[in-house]
């Protein structure tokens, strides 16, 4: 059975036609970045990418509807990121409602601890540095999947795959049933293979985003590389 591959797009005018191109190379899940202005978990691209799409007026009213735009344009699960600030701007309840409407099929909220709005549904991150406790109260309040973050650090393409992910991912599965995705850093073929080799997909951002400043073609003949990896 292949692995899922989860590839991360900024909301933009032009995502619904990359998040068709996404698909059409392979794509499991998506994820739809929501623009924030100080994005900590961000590296250099996505924060370039989260200032361009604040400049084209992705505000996040118009990131809904571009998240609606694209669920009328693909047929896989599609996940928003963004930050807390958002959620607290937007409102909560209003936010989880108006993302569904608009075809989200979870939340990611990148700067949101586990025991923090604990009624909003959304996928847990875990982190080299969590604790077993964490491990646990997050799997058990995740939705679908847990996000593992290969690195303590921010996004961004690295030369080699994080040495930390494999005991993350072994101390994880003692804790837990739940299918585990690993992200941050990861950002070529070899590297997605290595970390699909550990857990049960990956989550593919920076890279993916690089490839699509190339358009269309060239993010779906690089998400085509990454699907041919994941066996």
């Amino acid at each position: 059975m292949s692995k899922t591959l989860v590839v991360y797009l900024m909301a933009g005018p032009e995502t619904p036609e990359l998040a068709r191109a996404a698909e059409a190379g392979g794509a499991d899940l998506i994820e739809i970045g929501f623009p924030f202005s100080d994005p900590l978990a961000d590296g250099p691209v996505i924060r370039r990418a989260a200032e361009r799409a604040l400049a084209q007026g992705m505000r996040t009213a118009e990131c809904l509807e571009c998240l609606r735009a694209i669920r009328g344009q693909v047929a896989v699960p599609l996940v928003p990121m963004t930050y807390s600030s958002l959620l607290e701007a937007y409102g909560w309840e209003r936010f989880a409602s108006d993302a569904h409407d608009a075809g989200a099929t979870s939340l990611i909220v990148a700067d949101l601890p586990v025991d923090v709005q604990p009624e909003l549904r959304r996928v847990q991150l875990l982190a080299p540095t969590s604790t077993d406790d964490r491990i646990a109260l997050a799997a058990g309040r995740t939705d679908g999947w847990l996000y593992l973050v290969t690195v303590a650090g921010t996004t961004g393409a690295r030369a080699e795959l994080s040495p930390a992910l494999a005991p993350l991912v072994e101390r994880t599965r003692a804790l837990t049933d739940v299918p585990l995705y690993a992200g941050f850093g990861i950002s070529t073929p070899e590297q997605a293979a290595a970390a699909g080799a550990l857990a049960d997909g990956v989550v593919v951002g920076s890279a993916a985003l690089v490839a699509a400043e190339g358009g269309t073609a060239a993010l779906e003949r690089f998400v085509g590389q990454l699907r041919a990896a994941l066996v």
